[in-house]
């Protein structure tokens, strides 16, 4: 994969990030490529785009040939701003489509978004108000799910996570309407500890959808 690290967007405040893009030789759709933006656990708990989970899955997208753009949120490493629980970070998450859907070989209408723990609420929130995103994937969601988003979603955590109980979120994703998808894998817990490939796997086939669009 190709890597290429951004600032954006042009105006403060401006957010760190790593777009991997697959590599030219990789095959590819037809036309322009899938893109997927993946957002980061609870930054307060020292989550930001280098997490293990956020990685693994950046990788899996690339060996799809999906471009995947993980940042730091508001207040994060490079990032500027500061936290706001979860609200401006919705913001962040639509600068982050937009650099995304402004990049060279990316098609706008093959956005997907993703994220997990606290970056799985965040894209949750921002997804209902874009109507850039196309596919949508909660990694470990915590909190409500919110119900406005008519595309494709994944739900996907483990069933020994200590924040999300699995039991839970088969309830609450049983009130959704469909098209949705829910996986809970054995042994997982909310870390992902010796799990991340197997929920990244997941996650990547669920976006492959993008490219036969």
């Amino acid at each position: 994969m190709r890597e290429i690290r951004l600032m954006f967007p042009a105006d403060a405040p401006r957010l760190e990030g790593l777009l991997w893009l697959p590599d030219a030789e990789s095959p590819a759709p037809s036309g322009p490529s899938a893109g997927v933006v993946v957002c980061h656990p609870h930054p307060l708990y020292g989550g930001d785009m280098h997490n293990s989970v956020v990685r693994a899955v950046a990788r899996a997208l690339c060996a799809r040939s999906i471009a995947a753009l993980r940042f730091n949120f508001r207040g994060v490493g490079r990032s500027s701003g500061a936290f706001d629980d979860g609200v401006g970070e919705q913001d962040d998450v639509r600068d982050a489509l937009s650099a995304l859907a402004f990049t060279p070989g990316i098609g706008a209408e093959r956005l997907g978004l993703t994220g997990y723990s606290f970056g799985a609420r965040v894209a949750l929130g921002a997804a209902e108000k874009d109507d850039r995103v196309r596919a949508l994937a909660a990694i470990s969601p915590a909190g409500g799910l919110p119900t406005n988003f008519r595309g494709p979603r994944l739900f996907i955590a483990g069933d020994n996570d200590e924040f999300v109980s699995a039991e839970w979120l088969v309830e609450e994703v049983a009130k959704l309407t469909e098209p949705k998808e829910l996986e809970i894998i054995a042994g997982a817990d909310h870390f992902w500890f010796g799990y991340e490939e197997e929920m990244a796997e997941r996650v990547a086939d669920f976006f492959e959808m993008l490219n036969d669009e």
